[in-house]
């Protein structure tokens, strides 16, 4: 054994997510306080936009499980 340890596979989905444009940025702490009002918001006005939310989401998935979680408990 060298001691040097195995490398990691990444998967392609993870890459990919790695290589999204995420302008304009917004933090996970910002998108978890934002969170409640944006699904709430979604799911009585469907045309509701919010660009730095829905780029945030898109590039992390434990943000976006954690909105589909609470849509679903709101929907």
């Amino acid at each position: 054994m060298t001691g040097i340890p195995k490398r990691a596979e990444l998967s392609r989905d993870t890459v990919l997510g790695m290589l999204l444009d995420t302008s304009p940025y917004l933090s996970c702490d910002d998108c978890f306080d934002r969170l409640d009002e944006f699904v709430e918001r979604r799911l009585t006005e469907p045309d509701f936009r919010d660009e730095p939310m829905e780029v945030h989401l898109a590039g992390c998935e434990a943000c976006a499980e954690e909105a589909c979680t609470l849509a679903e408990l709101l929907g």
